[in-house]
C-alpha cells in the first residue's frame, strides 16, 4: 500500500528536505524515510502538502493533464468585487495564457485558523477579503497571479484540499500519515 503523508507546511518552511542556505525544509518536520512531496508550495505559501512514496500517485497529483482540483484560501488585499469573482470564474490573462475557469467565491475569515508568524503586513486603513478558489492547473504562483490580475493582491494564501484530501484539524507544521 502506498505511504501517503498529509503535511500542513508552515510559512517561510521550503518544500524539499535539504538546503545550503540553513533554511526550514520539510526535514525539520517529517522524519519518515523515501517519501516524497507531490507538487510544492511556494515559501511564503502555507497548507496542505502531499508526500508519498508512490510515483504514480505522485504523477496524478501533479501532472495537469489529470485536472486534479487544488483548493485554496486567499487573504487579499481589499475589499473584493463580485465582478473580480466573475473575472476568476471566467478564467484571467496571465503572461503565460488564459487560465482555465475557477471556482471562486468570497469567504468568511475561517475560524480555524492559526495565526501565521510573521502575521501579514496589514494597513489601517485597507480592508481584507477571504476568497476560496479551486483551480485544476498548477502554474507557478498561479492563485498569487490571477488574484493580483483582477486587482487584489493576496496577502496569505493556504491551500485547503488537493482532490480528495484536506488539511481537516491539522496544525501548522502537523502531519498525518495515511497507508502503510
Amino acid at each position: 500500500m502506498s505511504k501517503i503523508i498529509l503535511f500542513n507546511k508552515p510559512f517561510d518552511v521550503l518544500c524539499q528536505f535539504t538546503d545550503e542556505q540553513g533554511r526550514a525544509t520539510l526535514a525539520d518536520y517529517i522524519k519518515e524515510k523515501n517519501v516524497y512531496a507531490a507538487g510544492r508550495l511556494d515559501r511564503d505559501s502555507e497548507g496542505l502538502l502531499i508526500l508519498t512514496d508512490d510515483g504514480k500517485l505522485q504523477n496524478k497529483i501533479t501532472d495537469p493533464k489529470h485536472k486534479l482540483e487544488k483548493t485554496y484560501l486567499a487573504q487579499v488585499e481589499g475589499e473584493a468585487t463580485q465582478d473580480a469573482i466573475k473575472q476568476l470564474q471566467k478564467g484571467v490573462k496571465l503572461k503565460d495564457g488564459m487560465t482555465r475557469p475557477a471556482k471562486a467565491r468570497i469567504i468568511e475569515e475561517p475560524e480555524w485558523l492559526w495565526p501565521r508568524t510573521p502575521p501579514i503586513r496589514e494597513r489601517k486603513h485597507i480592508p481584507t477579503t477571504w476568497i476560496e478558489l479551486k483551480i485544476s492547473e498548477g502554474r507557478n504562483r498561479q492563485v498569487r497571479r490571477m488574484t493580483a490580475a483582477v486587482g487584489f493582491p493576496t496577502l496569505r494564501l493556504i491551500r485547503w484540499g488537493v482532490g480528495e484530501w484536506e488539511l481537516g484539524g491539522l496544525r501548522s507544521g502537523e502531519f498525518r500519515l495515511i497507508g502503510d
